[in-house]
């Protein structure tokens, strides 16, 4: 059966939302927990401003500290040119650079045109060409919750002139969750007859609980890659009722079931996924660390 490659998002994508800042040493510790799980990324931090995100305020600090583990690649979100200066000192492995395939998204999220973020995110690829690995994540892919469909041609048209830039890599983000696996059926054949020399990553989020349907649609037309976040951590600022990311443990746990090998120790995840709620304070969405593994049996009930 296929190898399908995780990537974690939790300390980037998870922790940039909480209301309440997650202590340094927790986020060094959970990353540490995480790296020996057989991940093929983790995406730790974001190098944006302070400002923008006070729950990665600690990016350099974090990054610093971690514990590295020989096949893990470490990748952080570069959001413009000074970013990417305060990234390279870090010695990341990937820059993970992102903008929406929405104008009104892209206006939104990040407070410019998406020709302009163009430019900017161009300014930075060719600034680090040959020191780190590019990845270009496209949000919005499936949809916007302001201007509604966004067109697949639309979303290849950027995919491509990023490939003509030379990425390594292309993230396709369903960020506020309006992703059906039939439209995710067709965008997938599209990538593979176009972009199959990059490194294609789908990046769903389970807003209307079709995730893992989403996951499975794309894993079906060949998709080997996939971003998840511990406990299904994360969502959209701009998606009104968001819940998070995929669950890593429970689409880890659902391909595994299904006989794909996704090189993830997934009893070691699920005890990281079951002190998480503790780390954040609250509960979190995730399913398999609730209930446990189809495999795990019970004693019947005394009669």
């Amino acid at each position: 059966m296929k190898r399908i490659f995780f990537n974690e998002v939790v300390t980037r994508d998870g922790f940039q939302i909480e209301p309440e800042f997650i202590p340094t040493d927790a986020k060094v510790a959970l990353i540490d927990e995480l790296s020996p799980c057989g991940y093929a990324k983790i995406e730790v931090t974001s190098f944006t401003s302070a400002k923008a995100i006070p729950a990665l305020r600690d990016a350099e600090e974090v990054m610093g500290r971690i514990r590295r583990v020989p096949g893990v690649e470490y990748t952080v979100l570069v959001p413009n040119m000074r970013g990417a200066e305060r990234a390279l000192e870090s010695k990341p492995d990937e820059f993970n650079l992102v903008m929406s395939t929405s104008e009104t998204h892209n206006l939104a999220n990040l407070r410019m045109t998406r020709e302009k973020s163009f430019e900017s995110l161009a300014e930075v690829i060719r600034r680090v060409e040959g020191q780190v690995a590019i990845n270009v994540s496209l949000s919005t892919s499936f949809g916007c919750p302001m201007e509604g469909d966004v067109p697949q041609e639309e979303v290849l048209r950027w995919c491509a002139r990023f490939a003509d830039l030379g990425v390594r890599g292309l993230t396709i983000c369903d960020t506020t969750g309006m992703a059906h696996p039939a439209q995710v059926a067709r965008m997938v054949e599209a990538l593979n007859q176009r972009f199959a020399h990059l490194q294609l990553t789908l990046h769903f989020h389970n807003t209307r609980g079709m995730g893992l349907a989403n996951v499975l649609a794309a894993v079906q037309g060949g998709i080997d890659r996939f971003d998840g976040s511990l406990g299904g951590l994360g969502g959209c600022p701009y998606a009104p009722g968001a819940s998070g990311n995929i669950c890593s443990e429970d689409a880890v746990h659902m391909l595994a079931v299904m006989g794909y090998d996704t090189g993830v120790d997934l009893a070691r995840l699920l005890a990281a996924a079951r002190r998480l709620p503790s780390i954040v304070g609250h509960g979190v969405p995730g399913q398999v660390a609730k209930a446990g593994l189809i495999t795990e049996l019970h004693p019947a009930p005394v009669q």
